[in-house]
């Protein structure tokens, strides 16, 4: 994050983190873990790209780009350590894992909580129920793995722009 979050990116944060595990939770309690259910759930994602509001795959993970950059263009102007980077060897500092993940998810809440929206109303109108573990999975894969993925690449490209000698 660019700045320290304000109190509404907190609480809009906090919202998103607590409607996944809600829907996580809830979905499991409601449906249970089965194979027909695991099934049910990769056939489900992988038949979403075609079918109607297919424009989503395409504007979260826009909207998580969009929060990389700004973020990792940040991380490399104050020298922080590449975020995927931090998160898996902050075994050494596990107060600034947490701390890290807690950002990503500071940047990605209003795009989670959109997709959460967004996969509700489309499984109403496809399935005509829902199921709340996939809609908790599609806004994962479609607004937080992308920032994942992303933000330490476009710092490491950020580093080379920033450290490049200007000619003069």
């Amino acid at each position: 994050m660019t700045d320290a979050p304000s109190t509404t990116q907190i609480v809009q944060a906090r919202v998103a983190v607590g409607l996944l595990v809600g829907l996580i939770v809830g979905g499991t309690l409601w449906y249970g873990i089965t194979a027909e259910s695991l099934g049910r759930l990769w056939s489900d994602i992988l038949d979403r790209p075609g079918g109607p509001m297919t424009f989503r795959f395409i504007l979260q993970p826009a909207m998580a780009i969009i929060a990389a950059l700004r973020d990792g263009v940040h991380d490399a102007r104050v020298g922080r350590r590449p975020y995927v980077w931090a998160l898996i060897h902050g075994v050494r500092d596990p107060q600034g894992r947490s701390g890290r993940l807690w950002e990503g998810f500071v940047s990605t809440a209003r795009i989670i909580i959109l997709g959460v929206i967004m996969d509700t109303v489309y499984q109403w109108v496809v399935f005509k129920t829902f199921y709340p573990v996939q809609a908790a999975v599609i806004a994962i894969l479609l607004a937080f793995v992308p920032y994942i993925v992303l933000r330490g690449p476009i710092e490491r490209i950020a580093l080379r722009w920033i450290a490049r000698p200007t000619s003069g």
